[in-house]
């Protein structure tokens, strides 16, 4: 097989579903805590989830106090550097509360999440967690997947780039880091801005929905599903996020579906350049590929 040389996933909503009674519940205790305000659902349900088309903590709580609700008193009697300390201490806080759950068992790993990562080790396909998130948070719920994959996955989270989802540096960086193509990555995501990150970057992309995000647009994914899924009741694998595998992803390779490799794959172009990318972002023996598929490149499920 053919595997990916790296399996990226986001953190929230992807390894856990962590959103709606994660990080909402822990900002509004911080709010009250701080004596923003003393409603204990200043976040409602319906307010953080179109928050959450702002990626990065500290960048929607700004927005939100900027834009929602700038006659909070103790954001409007700031000035704008106190205000960025304010934003730094509640987002402080907020991560310092998660943790606590997160160690206490609050939360949980989605299905499927520690067989894939499993599968990945197995065969030899770097792994890596890529999230707008703190990088403390994150760390948190990697540690769910236990010390012999935690401390072998990197994580690529915080303020590690100037521009955070859906801008592809997160995924860039991964990339550069590990030492791999961005074209023979896979991400797993559950949200459209990140989706966009992924392809932004020139990578494929799994969505596996959320709380949060079904029903958003995912028309930019190679494949989408409810859950990675657990044995036993598995949406994929990673033999199906690799080429040939039981699904096509979007770029494919330059390679049939019985492992054949098309004719001219991998030799010099007429400028020299071997498999050299077009505008399109394929080489001619990828869109060879596709002149030979009916219908979708990736159905999803």
């Amino acid at each position: 097989w053919d595997w990916p040389e790296a399996l990226l996933f986001d953190c929230d909503g992807v390894l856990c579903d962590t959103e709606r009674d994660g990080h909402r519940v822990m900002f509004n205790k911080a709010f009250v805590e701080m004596g923003i305000t003393t409603d204990t659902e200043l976040w409602s349900v319906e307010e953080y989830g179109e928050l959450l088309r702002i990626g990065g903590g500290k960048e929607r709580m700004t927005h939100y106090f900027t834009n929602k609700a700038p006659d909070t008193p103790a954001w409007a009697s700031k000035t704008d550097e106190e205000r960025v300390e304010m934003i730094k201490d509640l987002h402080k806080l907020k991560t310092a509360m998660f943790l606590e759950a997160v160690e206490a068992g609050e939360l949980a790993l989605r299905p499927g999440v520690r067989r894939l990562v499993a599968e990945a080790f197995e065969a030899g396909v770097k792994v890596a967690v890529c999230s707008t998130s703190n990088e403390k948070a994150v760390a948190g719920i990697v540690r769910l997947l236990g010390p012999d994959y935690a401390d072998n996955i990197p994580i690529f989270a915080g303020d590690v780039v100037p521009r955070k989802k859906p801008d592809p540096a997160v995924y860039t960086l991964a990339a550069e880091t590990l030492d791999v193509s961005p074209a023979r990555c896979v991400v797993v995501e559950d949200s459209n801005i990140g989706l966009r990150a992924a392809k932004a970057a020139g990578m494929r992309c799994v969505v596996t929905e959320s709380g949060y995000t079904a029903g958003e647009d995912f028309a930019l994914a190679d494949a989408i599903f409810p859950e990675i899924g657990d044995e036993g009741s598995e949406q994929f694998s990673l033999q199906e996020l690799t080429t040939p595998g039981a699904y096509w992803l979007n770029p494919p390779l330059p390679i049939d579906e019985e492992g054949n490799w098309y004719e001219g794959a991998g030799e010099d172009d007429a400028e020299g350049q071997t498999d050299s990318y077009g505008d399109d972002g394929m080489t001619a023996a990828e869109r060879a590929i596709l002149e030979d598929m009916d219908g979708p490149r990736r159905p999803s499920r």
